[in-house]
């Protein structure tokens, strides 16, 4: 049977970055990420807000741009998998915590809501910018160099229909 561990969320930074490194340099990212839910109570009528926070974790070039970009905060779209790990707290417990691997990132908003002066989209990493965590088994192939395709012949104009010659009965 197939199977997908797939997660999207769209949210909002509760504090900055926190950012470590591996022994072999590589940069591990930490962010926690509000979303809300709105509904409505039945018995009262009152709207409701519910917020859930969400521990999402990036490595490689990818934690080191959300450490470089992101700020509590911050909007962000991030694609990614669940991942549940075991650990013992520090009264011996063993407990068991749910956190998302992202495999995508998007900055939304301006940069405005990073800590830095608004920015068109003009090719940096302000709003906008979506970044892709890189294969983890394989480098990327090569791109084939290709010329631009040529534009498509334009069709010779046709003469405008002729309606005088036409009879005027009507077939039904």
């Amino acid at each position: 049977m197939a199977s997908v561990n797939k997660v999207i969320i769209v949210g909002n930074l509760g504090r900055d970055p926190e950012i470590r490194y591996m022994p072999s340099g590589d940069a591990i990212a930490n962010i926690a990420v509000a979303t809300s839910y709105k509904s409505k109570d039945r018995n009262t009528g009152e709207q409701k807000e519910q917020t859930e926070w969400h521990r999402i974790s990036f490595f490689g070039r990818l934690a080191e741009i959300v450490g470089q970009y992101l700020k509590k905060g911050s909007s962000v779209y991030v694609e990614g998998r669940l991942q549940t790990r075991k650990y013992t707290d520090k009264d011996g417990v063993e407990k068991y915590a749910t956190d998302i691997i992202a495999e995508n990132m998007q900055m939304l908003g301006g940069r405005a809501g990073m800590g830095g002066d608004n920015m068109d989209d003009g090719g940096g990493y302000g709003g906008g910018g979506g970044y892709e965590a890189p294969p983890q088994r394989q480098a990327p192939a090569p791109r084939p160099q290709m010329a631009p395709p040529a534009p498509a012949p334009r069709p010779a104009p046709r003469p405008a229909p002729n309606f005088s010659d036409m009879d005027d009965d009507i077939p039904f």
